[in-house]
């Protein structure tokens, strides 16, 4: 055999920093990933309700590792970072911490002014600010995760615009809100700067992988995943497998459900409804640690008509109850059911949270047709089984399950001048492989669905834990 092609066009590279790893993907112009990795680092806190990242590895360390394990051979022209959101941290003024990252769902973004209706975490970062002025009052800054990436490889601490409006209402949908930063105890100073579209904040510095390469604003990791997945059709459902699992179903007009959110598509005429859930890696990863791992042989070994029921609520949920108090359940379990069983049975609840939303886009008028399921969680093939068999869906799994990063070393491609704007990134959508619902299931999923709908309602209806 002779030796691989080399790269077709330039080189970029997306970093995607995630909840419980930093991954980075090189790809060339046709979306060849040339290099990947992950470099996987802890999540945690001192206390209940906390999430939060260790700033100096997550945010600043394992970002400039990951960019060495894919640039360090090749001539990379662009980088760009995504991240998940919410997530704020204060630092010096050379970006060092001094406070933990603050993470989405972390008790102290908890406000009671928050509107579920709202397409985001809307209030969780302002209130992240106020507590970070108050613990950390000697900060220079106060920056999310993409902001100290970004001062890590350029020396500016800088976010893009699209970032920056999940942060509302501390941004105005122009720029930082005086008055909210000073409600908070600080000023926007502290703030890192907004970069519009596809503007560079800089380039990567001297003495890092990759010198002299532009680097982009950065971006959510949501979007990242959404524009390389080619999930832009009316009745297409984007399920990206996470720490966190978001749904997005595609649909026309606006459709509005309480307890959904509703987002423009970058496709145009189209609008995403759904929103993101606890019950993925973060809810998946804790029943791990609780039973000790199961290998795929014993799961595939289990008798599916005969499963007990979780609420997978480890940490609260999102999208579509917005309850932080609701702890984990788990139903029906006996004497017979042993690790394998309640594995499987994780891995339904996931995908019973997915029905949920979709259940409820139906009301709307919805009609979804097919899943496309993106993100690390896709390599679990008992998760993305029982994404088909919990809604009766087509599961099309994509080729490169870092869609964050891949989406990210695209929008690097726009920052370089290389495309006229993210939504040609669909050229880089590509399937592995799909799979379908299992029909001799369908009776006993659904009865157990039933039964996690009562579960769920039952526990909604209780009053908040004090």
């Amino acid at each position: 055999m002779g030796a691989p092609a080399g790269p077709t066009g330039p080189v970029t590279v997306g970093i995607d920093i995630g909840t419980t790893s930093v991954k980075a993907v090189a790809a060339d112009a046709d979306g060849r990933v040339l290099a990947r990795t992950r470099v996987a680092h802890p999540v945690g806190g001192s206390a209940a309700g906390a999430c939060e990242h260790d700033i100096d590895r997550a945010w600043r360390a394992d970002v400039v590792e990951a960019l060495d394990r894919v640039a360090s051979d090749l001539e990379v022209v662009a980088v760009d970072v995504a991240a998940m959101v919410p997530s704020l941290g204060a630092v010096d003024a050379d970006g060092r911490a001094l406070s933990p990252g603050l993470l989405y769902g972390d008790h102290r973004g908890a406000t009671a002014t928050r509107d579920p209706a709202l397409p985001g975490d809307s209030g969780e970062l302002l209130a992240f600010l106020g507590w970070l002025a108050a613990a950390a009052p000697t900060a220079t800054g106060f920056w999310p995760a993409q902001a100290v990436a970004n001062h890590e490889l350029t020396g500016t601490a800088a976010i893009d615009s699209t970032t920056a409006m999940t942060a509302l209402p501390l941004f105005d949908m122009t720029g930082w809100d005086e008055a909210r930063a000073a409600e908070a105890g600080t000023t926007t100073d502290a703030l890192p700067a907004i970069a519009r579209g596809s503007d560079a904040v800089g380039t990567v510095r001297d003495g890092l992988p990759a010198a002299g390469a532009l680097v982009g604003g950065g971006t959510i990791d949501a979007l990242g995943e959404q524009v390389v997945a080619g999930a832009d059709d009316v009745g297409d459902v984007l399920v990206i497998c996470g720490g966190t699992q978001i749904t997005w179903a595609v649909a026309t007009d606006w459709p509005e459900v309480p307890g959904l959110w509703t987002i423009p598509h970058t496709a145009p005429g189209r609008a995403l409804i759904g929103g993101p859930s606890n019950s993925g890696g973060l809810f998946l990863d804790a029943v791990e640690r609780w039973l000790g791992p199961v290998p795929d042989e014993q799961l595939d070994e289990v008798d599916a008509a005969d499963l007990p029921v979780w609420l997978p609520y480890v940490r609260g949920e999102r999208t579509p109850l917005h309850r932080r108090d609701l702890t984990t359940v788990l139903d029906g379990a006996t004497l017979h059911h042993g690790p394998a069983e309640l594995r499987r049975a994780a891995y339904e609840a996931a995908g019973f949270v997915v029905r949920h939303h979709l259940d409820l886009a139906r009301t709307a008028g919805v009609d979804p047709q097919r899943i496309v399921a993106t993100g690390g969680g896709t390599q679990a093939r008992h998760w993305v089984r029982a994404l088909a068999d919990a809604t009766g869906l087509p599961v099309d799994v994509v080729a490169v399950p870092e869609g964050a990063a891949l989406g990210a070393a695209f929008l690097a491609r726009c920052t370089a001048g290389l495309e006229p704007d993210m939504t040609a990134a669909r050229r880089w959508a590509r399937t592995s492989h799909r799979v379908e619902p299992d029909d001799d299931r369908v009776v006993a999923v659904h009865r157990r669905y039933e039964r996690f709908r009562e579960l769920t309602d039952a526990a909604v209806a209780a009053p908040p834990a004090r």
